[in-house]
């Protein structure tokens, strides 16, 4: 049972921050752990696993991250569209060429808990393939990893 005077924090949208993070030479899986924990506030004293108090995090540079071993030639991204014969696989070079948003977003959506609360998460995360992005008036921090 829980202690009667344990505290619970309250959803506060005036609590929630915007940060930067450049992915350029990050690995993509340890880049992804910080990311998710910033986006589920695991960082703040009041966290609270069921109520969604973690920050906004900008991403850029996404074509820039990095893996490490062969996994640049051997991993591969499966998708199935549910029709017969709609399975496509793309390795990861590849995607970083066409589309390299998605591998992060990919990455960071797996860590998340996979519930409604997961996916409220989920859509403060912002991922850009260059170094701009339109998110100045929120006057976004600079994080150093």
């Amino acid at each position: 049972m829980a202690n009667p005077r344990t505290y619970f924090e309250k959803p506060n949208p005036q609590s929630k921050r915007w940060y930067v993070i450049d992915a350029e030479g990050q690995v993509l899986g340890r880049l992804a752990v910080r990311i998710a924990n910033l986006l589920r506030g695991k960082q703040k004293p009041t966290y609270t696993p069921h109520i969604d108090n973690g920050d906004y995090v900008i991403v850029v540079n996404a074509e820039k991250v990095r893996v490490t071993g062969k996994k640049a030639t051997q991993k591969s991204y499966m998708s199935f569209s549910g029709y017969v014969g709609g399975h496509k696989s793309e390795a990861f070079h590849v995607r970083l060429n066409r589309h390299p948003e998605l591998i992060l977003e990919r990455a960071v959506r797996g860590m998340l808990p996979h519930n409604r609360l997961g996916r409220a998460i989920y859509r403060k995360l912002k991922v850009y393939r260059g170094p701009n992005h339109p998110h100045e008036a929120q006057k976004p921090e600079l994080i150093n990893l």
